[in-house]
């Protein structure tokens, strides 16, 4: 069988959307809902937790699966942890100032011009 002939009875092959990243590791950011901030230390293009995260989401606040979610070392007014969040509920953070974290100084080096510069054991 010609190989055209082969490709058309495989069928159409599409490929999943095509998001952009608004935001890179180091970059300090604030949530768009909660009253945190955080700086990123990984992106995944599309959701990569469980369903079962993505489930207790509210329904009326879930967002889309399609678009690059963070890993975030966030903190409020209370504590430190680490966050997950899509990309559609980030801003820049405009306050200027370092992240209190402890894991910061495991990842990156330097706080310079309003974002961290990641350690050079963790560059890939």
């Amino acid at each position: 069988m010609p190989r055209h002939d082969m490709l058309q009875n495989l069928g159409e092959v599409t490929a999943p959307p095509i998001s952009h990243a608004h935001f890179s590791i180091g970059d300090v950011v604030r949530h768009r809902l909660f009253e945190f901030r955080g700086v990123i230390f990984d992106v995944d293009p599309v959701f990569a937790n469980s369903e079962e995260w993505y489930q207790a989401i509210p329904e009326e606040v879930r967002p889309s699966k399609d678009q690059p979610f963070y890993h975030l070392l966030a903190e409020n007014g209370e504590q430190s942890y680490v966050a997950y969040v899509s990309q559609q509920n980030l801003v820049p953070d405009e306050s200027r100032e370092p992240v209190d974290h402890p894991a910061i100084s495991g990842i990156f080096t330097a706080y310079e011009d309003g974002r961290y510069q990641l350690r050079r054991e963790h560059r890939h």
